[in-house]
């Protein structure tokens, strides 16, 4: 199985929602790469997309693209294909580095709102060691958190029987004092389907195990490593 895909692909819906959707464009990809459409007043928002075939009679069901939004420096994807098609901005956080000149699309910043969207923007990391620029969004009125790279489904985020994981870079200093505030209905990550059971029990014991099952998760991925399985 590839880390990452590319070239022609047919897409596989994850998430999906009354106010949103999202999809997995390259399904066999051992990154799973997950991308979201969040519906809103305003139109609908592209969060880190990697595009697809199809991908276009999606989004249609949701209304008109408003906007695209990077919210990992290294999510910038399709982002900027995706923008140009719709003929729309590539929404990036004020304070993220480096992003908007690799970005062939109008670029806008966003501080807090994003657009009329009732979705807000906060800051999860900001570190230069390792180099991490990282946002969430949540909606208080739809109870949905989106958090792009710090929590992930993907097998490679998971130890044991978990249904959402902390990135195994950050299992040692999980993004405690970033997320553990939030008690969120839905739980939409960068890597893998996302939760929409009990997300907020999910949430709250992946930051509190992190450390706990650091080494499960490390002994795993040196087993995979090794068998290639």
């Amino acid at each position: 199985m590839p880390m990452k895909g590319d070239g022609s692909t047919r897409l596989r819906e994850i998430d999906r929602f009354e106010e949103g959707v999202g999809w997995i464009a390259y399904p066999d990809e051992t990154m799973q790469r997950a991308s979201h459409a969040l519906a809103a007043d305003d139109g609908v928002w592209l969060v880190d997309p990697v595009d697809a075939d199809g991908l276009d009679d999606l989004l249609a069901e949701f209304g008109d693209v408003a906007g695209v939004v990077v919210c990992l420096d290294r999510h910038k994807r399709d982002a900027a294909a995706i923008a140009r098609r719709h003929d729309v901005s590539v929404h990036i956080p004020r304070w993220m580095t480096g992003v908007a000149g690799e970005i062939d699309a109008p670029i806008e910043r966003v501080t807090v709102e994003l657009g009329e969207s009732g979705y807000e923007l906060f800051r999860i990391r900001d570190s230069s060691l390792p180099p991490w620029q990282e946002a969430g969004l949540y909606n208080a009125d739809t109870g949905t958190l989106v958090v792009p790279e710090s929590v992930g489904a993907a097998d490679y985020f998971l130890a044991n029987d978990e249904p959402l994981g902390v990135h195994p870079m950050l299992r040692l200093t999980p993004p405690r004092a970033a997320l553990s505030g939030y008690r969120p209905e839905r739980i939409l990550v960068g890597h893998g389907e996302g939760v929409r059971t009990d997300a907020g029990a999910a949430l709250d014991e992946a930051l509190a195990s992190s450390k706990a099952t650091a080494l499960s998760l490390y002994g795993k991925t040196v087993r995979q490593f090794i068998t290639g399985s």
